[in-house]
């Protein structure tokens, strides 16, 4: 779920929010929180998905429960509610599981949200064309999802303020997250497995060390980072180097010393991006600059200690 760029920006973070007061262990604890933030954000939208179908069942029990009901009410259109993605979701023993680990209980005591949303789907075209379509398959309710998802859940300006008054770390992990669900949307089959909505959150043990390696190296060789970007940039004011772009340069340092095994170029490619989406609009073009100076003063002193072809 999460790849080296997402690890590297939760680390810059972690850095620039640090004070005097700030341990190593206490850092790394917020850092692994903040992970784990990222993931329940995730399990979040799967739950109100459930939450929206959970809400249109209640409506047409609702409905068969009046007085006098309709043909409507007691033969309702049931397509959403069959929709083979929820299906798969609801049906789901591991995602009943992560959600009851992580305690995502929040549309419980918030489902004026669920609400809020069920109502602007119902309402909408796209909601109506797919319930009047005379064609049902397994894309075309995969395909809803999606554009239930992109035109009206991840834009919606309410859940947004919610998500940033619940945990302000989620603002951040929104594209990530959003991302991730849309292409897991897409990628689901037929016979999927039941753990498919709750993949792990690392690739492997080494990405999941990687963001802990990275932030304690960092901190521990501060001061000769320090020295190395100042000797590097003699030609700028220290005062006006923007300050995610010093920790930007202390990562990316650290990176090229403490990690052999990544090649050069995708240390500074990262960097210059990481730039690009968390600082100024020059700040690329100056880290792309710095490293690459640092990087042709290793290599004429053969002390860049890379392992592996083509690391260089």
């Amino acid at each position: 779920m999460l790849n080296r760029r997402h690890i590297r920006a939760k680390v810059m973070q972690i850095l620039y929010a640090q004070t005097s007061n700030n341990s190593e262990d206490t850092l790394t604890s917020e850092l692994q929180q903040n992970f784990e933030n990222m993931y329940s954000l995730h399990l979040l939208f799967l739950s109100l998905l459930l939450k929206l179908r959970h809400r249109a069942e209640d409506l047409q029990e609702k409905a068969k429960q009046k007085f006098r009901p309709t043909q409507e009410d007691t033969h309702p259109n049931i397509r959403f509610i069959e929709n083979a993605l929820l299906v798969h979701l609801t049906e789901s023993e591991s995602l009943a599981s992560k959600l009851k680990l992580y305690n995502m209980d929040c549309w419980e005591h918030d489902g004026e949200y669920v609400e809020l949303i069920f109502q602007e789907m119902i309402q909408s075209k796209l909601y109506q064309s797919y319930m009047n379509s005379k064609k049902n398959t397994f894309n075309k309710d995969k395909l809803f999802i999606v554009d239930l998802f992109k035109e009206i859940i991840a834009p919606n300006e309410k859940l947004y303020d919610y998500l940033e008054d619940k945990n302000l770390t989620w603002i951040d992990d929104l594209p990530v997250v959003n991302t991730a669900l849309v292409k897991l949307f897409n990628k689901l089959k037929e016979n999927s497995v039941d753990t498919y909505f709750t993949p792990l959150l690392f690739k492997d043990k080494d990405d999941e060390a990687f963001g802990t390696l990275l932030l304690s190296k960092t901190i521990a060789n501060k001061s000769i980072l320090n020295e190395e970007i100042i000797g590097n940039t003699k030609n700028w004011d220290k005062d006006r180097i923007a300050s995610i772009d010093f920790v930007l340069l202390q990562m990316a340092i650290c990176e090229l010393k403490e990690f052999p095994s990544i090649p050069t170029k995708v240390t500074i490619n990262e960097y210059i991006e990481l730039a690009k989406d968390y600082s100024t609009p020059k700040s690329n073009v100056f880290i792309n600059g710095v490293l690459d100076k640092i990087v042709r003063d290793y290599n004429e002193k053969k002390t860049l200690n890379k392992k592996g072809r083509g690391l260089m």
